[in-house]
């Protein structure tokens, strides 16, 4: 009897990744660094102030997730958190934390 097992293999989306993101004031070019070691993701988001280095990074099959916290308005920090379905080279994301949910897509390059 042959048995056969699929082990289903996390994307590796290392490198760099844009996209414009919805703001209040239109929309805002940014950069997504993304450095992957097996189901691990680090890396950093610029949206034009600086890098913020993501924490708790994952990629778990097609979903990725990850966290970046920022200075508010007033200096207090806000935690934003990313999740995103991952279809060849570009992530479909989701962005919560602000404002209500944000949805665009990074693409690969």
């Amino acid at each position: 009897m042959l048995c056969i097992t699929f082990v289903a293999s996390a994307a590796d989306i290392s490198g760099k990744w844009t996209a414009d993101v919805p703001g209040g004031r239109g929309p805002v070019a940014t950069t997504f660094v993304f450095m992957q070691s097996g189901s691990a993701l680090s890396g950093s988001v610029d949206g034009g102030r600086g890098a913020t280095m993501i924490a708790d990074g994952k990629v778990d099959g097609n979903t990725v997730t990850f966290s970046v916290t920022v200075a508010g308005r007033d200096g207090t920090p806000n935690k934003q958190t990313y999740t995103g379905k991952i279809s060849g080279d570009s992530i479909d994301f989701t962005r919560e934390g602000g404002r209500g949910p944000v949805m665009f897509t990074a693409k690969k390059g």
